[in-house]
């Protein structure tokens, strides 16, 4: 009993967090869950319940966090040679969402916004060209993206059919099991009407050349 009431899973979690393995699955894994899964989880629940507060902490992670993926994509090559470098990033994360320390809403009002407001003028005219130009593009080869799209549904309607015609196979079969003694059966029958029809014939012709005879 006073196994279960330890910290044992604590201490067992944070060996596996610092133990230096070579592709760092364990570490990758948790910041995966800490960073993405847990807030998508979050952000749901504020959207279904509708809670303000909710909402507006989620939207001041998710804009940091794409900031800080922004700013990891160009320093990877520099930062992500640190043999700690994901231990430090978990703790970023759990740091970014932690009600105490409240760091997503720190950058965000200290750093990001003030960048943001600085180059808004700019950054709207990037993402304006960026949207018209995607727009051009989707419109110039829109044939394209209708073929592919009628490719994938065919792909996913032959796998659909191939996952649901797993058991027609089985259900044919059991149903010519069924239905094969019952045909015999009616062949055996119209058989035996069609031959005692013919015999009934022949006693009739055998009857009236009697009588003739006689």
């Amino acid at each position: 009993m006073s196994l279960f009431g330890s910290n044992l899973p604590t201490e067992v979690g944070l060996k596996l967090l610092l133990v230096p393995l070579d592709s760092n699955i364990v570490i990758r894994t948790a910041c995966c869950s800490v960073g993405i899964a847990l807030p998508v989880y979050s952000t749901f629940k504020a959207i279904e319940t509708r809670d303000q507060n909710e909402q507006q902490k989620w939207l001041l992670y998710w804009a940091v966090y794409g900031s800080f993926s922004v700013v990891e994509i160009f320093a990877d090559k520099l930062i992500s040679w640190s043999p700690l470098y994901y231990h430090l990033k978990l703790a970023f994360l759990v740091w970014l969402q932690l009600p105490t320390t409240n760091g997503a809403k720190q950058l965000y009002m200290n750093h990001l916004r003030p960048f943001f407001l600085r180059h808004q003028a700019r950054l709207d005219q990037v993402a304006g060209w960026f949207f018209s130009e995607a727009g051009k593009f989707i419109s110039a080869h829109q044939g394209e993206f209708q073929f592919v799209k009628s490719v994938m549904m065919k792909i996913l309607m032959s796998v659909k059919q191939l996952v649901n015609g797993d058991g027609q196979p089985t259900t044919t079969q059991g149903r010519r099991a069924v239905t094969a003694p019952r045909d015999q059966a009616e062949n055996s029958d119209s058989e035996d009407t069609t031959h005692g029809g013919d015999d009934g014939a022949d006693n009739d012709d055998d009857y009236v050349s009697v009588l003739a005879s006689s």
